[in-house]
């Protein structure tokens, strides 16, 4: 989960800033890595955001269960039958 919320703010922010740097090349400008950035930026925050919100929704007990089952390990409920 907190690789989760690295990867939402950072490839954002990558992504805006070689568009941006690809654009000043091709216009032969120096303003559009910088307003990029900023947007890219934003938008990893907002990602960031609104997986936080998501993952505190949920009830603790369904995210327990959901991060067993993606580790390969045994659910709960299965261990008791």
């Amino acid at each position: 989960m907190v690789t989760q919320f690295g990867v939402n703010m950072l490839v954002p922010i990558f992504l805006c800033s070689f568009a941006g740097m690809y654009l000043d090349r091709w216009l032969g400008t120096s303003v559009w890595m910088v307003a990029l950035f900023f947007v890219g930026a934003l938008a990893g925050f907002t990602n960031v955001f609104r997986f936080a919100r998501r993952v505190y929704e949920t009830p603790a007990k369904t995210r327990r269960r959901s991060t067993q089952s993606v580790c390969g390990e045994k659910k709960e409920d299965e261990e008791k039958d």
